[in-house]
This record gives structure tokens, sequence and C-alpha cells, in this order.
């Protein structure tokens, strides 16, 4: 579900490479198999994921957090209504938060009476013409669709590093073109795999 939020994070935020990431969770959920080590094949049943991201032209560092499980960020102040989505997205910036759903839709500021008296500005992010249209246009040698794999790869492998932190449980310090977890050498079994022979990528 992750590609999905971090689709519109990394768009609006112009994200790239994480700097660093770190994690922790709540218990492993139960075995599936008695034989399988806990932590190897299984899952948290909760987690929590921190990535850090650098500055960007005149954009400063930001950290980007993932909350899963049932685990919700703590209620901001701002919300006057019921309460969060059980999914979705809230940015906090320094001068106000908005509140958004899982995919970045719906966004909204809160409290509802800056939303009330908020101007959106121009649009500057191209809108989507829909996800079969623009594959079918990119077939035709129109522009790369919205989820072509440079863009959708990035956000992948910043999602995956999460789950090598939750694996690891300690800050991993990132070196994003390269590919490499540079403070935690035994991180990086699990960047790239020993493919059996005589299979090659």
């Amino acid at each position: 579900m992750g590609c999905y939020s971090f689709d519109t994070i990394f768009r609006t935020l112009q994200l790239g490479h994480p700097e660093s990431v770190e994690a922790s969770s709540s218990l492993y959920a139960p075995r599936m198999w008695t034989q399988l080590e806990v932590g190897k094949e299984t899952y948290p049943r909760a987690s929590m994921i921190r990535w850090h991201f650098g500055a960007r032209g005149d954009m400063p560092p930001v950290a980007v957090n993932w909350y899963d499980g049932g685990l919700l960020p703590f209620r901001p102040d701002e919300l006057e209504d019921a309460g969060l989505h059980r999914e979705g997205l809230l940015f906090i910036g320094d001068k106000g938060k908005i509140l958004a759903d899982f995919t970045g839709n719906d966004p909204r500021l809160i409290p509802q009476s800056k939303m009330a008296a908020f101007t959106p500005p121009p649009k500057t992010i191209p809108r989507s013409i829909g996800h079969h249209e623009e594959w079918i246009a990119a077939c035709r040698g129109g522009r790369p669709a919205g989820a072509e794999f440079g863009f959708s790869a990035l956000v992948t492998r910043a999602l995956l590093l999460g789950n090598v932190a939750l694996r690891i449980r300690r800050k991993l310090l990132w070196d994003g073109p390269n590919m490499k977890v540079t403070n935690v050498p035994e991180a990086n079994k699990y960047i790239h795999c020993a493919y059996r022979e005589p299979w090659k990528l």
C-alpha cells in the first residue's frame, strides 16, 4: 500500500533517495510453520518507519513517517471533526497541516476554518488522465506514464529499505546511487540477492 501513498509524497515533496531510515515494530505475527525463525519469514503486527530526506533545491530536509497495524500518529489539535481516517496522509508544515486520503485525494487544511478561508494556488502538477489512458498514450509514443519504472522504482526502493530497517532493527544510512547501506554492512545482504546458477540479473 505504501506505493500508493508514497507516490503523492514523492511527487509533491520532490523526493529522491532517502539519506537514512529507522524502524520499530510490535511482536512478529505467529509463525506460519514451526521450522521458520521469527522475523525471517513473518512480519510484525504493527510497525513505524521513518525516512530522512535531505534538502532538495530550496526545499529543506524532511522526515516521512509510516504507521501500520492500527498505529496512528498523535491526533492533531487542529482536527475538529470525529478523528483521523483509518488510513491517509497527514502533511505537517511550519504554517499548518493538510489531511488527505491515502492516495493524496481530497486534501484539506485543518482546522476547517483555515480550509474555508483558503484560496487554492494555480495548479502546477500535471493531472492524470487515468491509469489506462496514460499507459496507452505512452505505448503510442506520448510522454511516459506517471507511474513509469524510473519513478516507481525510486519509491519502491525507499519502501523496501524500510523493511530492511525493520529486520536489522538499527538506523540505516543509505547511499542511494550505489544501492548500499554504509553503516551496517550485514544489511546489504537484503539489498542484493545471490542468484542460483545459471541465473543472472
